[in-house]
């Protein structure tokens, strides 16, 4: 896939949340989702917010995404504020979100087809995204015809194809089976090696959020807020053994503690 810019390449995906709050208001009520949350992620970090239902993880994700508004405090990424959607930020959704009547590579070049990007230029961009997600194969299909981790692989590349600089992922992986699950995981993290681009990733799956992560942030509720922060400190290359690894063992005792308290 091609770069942008030296100016581009220089600032890539850093997301600074400050004094964030999120209050919900109704004539009789008044609901406070998210608590004064500070929150910075490196350029090209992989960082997940782990937390139980109703801990204000989704709605903090659609903050930065833009598809939600804040009651105070701010998000800026690369020192821009976000005010609403952008291309800078791709979204992957736990439902299947892709277009039915498209096929898997038109489904791919839809955003960059909006842009105006020339054919040739598009088709060179979708065979390199199909390549990453192994479904090279799969060019031609159908949503409809495609298994629920393939449908999810195809979500990826098509948020990948505008190139964001953040993706933006509400536990994506989710509503697949165990074993889909971790093959996802593992592609997953051979994605972001290769496109270097900053992840937020949404879960509730101590084991995935290890897995994945380079950091950890738990969140608690009532109101939602950011309890603590964790550095995972495993190999850079997680293998499935990695599970086995003394410190994965460690960090999840940790983390299921600090859940279920």
């Amino acid at each position: 896939m091609q770069t942008g810019s030296k100016e581009e390449a220089a600032t890539r995906g850093e997301i600074v949340i400050h004094n964030l709050h999120k209050v919900y208001t109704t004539k009789k009520s008044r609901f406070e989702a998210l608590h004064n949350i500070q929150l910075t992620i490196g350029e090209n970090e992989f960082l997940t917010i782990l937390g139980p239902s109703g801990c204000g993880k989704s709605t903090l994700l659609r903050i930065v995404a833009g598809l939600e508004d804040h009651t105070e405090g701010s998000v800026m990424v690369d020192g821009e504020e976000v005010i609403g959607p952008g291309a800078d930020r791709g979204m992957v959704f736990q439902g299947y979100t892709l277009f039915p009547w498209l096929t898997v590579r038109e489904n791919i070049e839809y955003g960059p087809k909006l842009k105006g990007i020339p054919t040739l230029e598009r088709r060179s961009l979708s065979n390199y995204l199909l390549k990453m997600i192994r479904l090279e194969s799969f060019d031609k299909s159908y949503p409809k015809q495609l298994s629920g981790g393939m449908k999810q692989r195809v979500a990826i590349a098509r948020a990948l194809a505008n190139r964001p600089k953040v993706l933006l992922m509400d536990e994506p992986f989710g509503a697949l089976d165990a074993q889909t699950k971790l093959e996802m995981q593992e592609m997953l993290l051979d994605v972001w090696e290769k496109e270097k681009t900053t992840v937020l990733f949404i879960t509730h799956d101590i084991d995935e959020a290890i897995f994945l992560s380079q950091r950890i942030v738990v969140m608690g509720a009532g109101p939602g807020r950011i309890l603590k922060e964790f550095n995972v400190e495993l190999p850079a290359e997680r293998t499935p053994e990695v599970r086995e690894h003394p410190e994965f063992l460690s960090l999840k005792r940790e983390l299921a503690g600090l859940l279920k308290h």
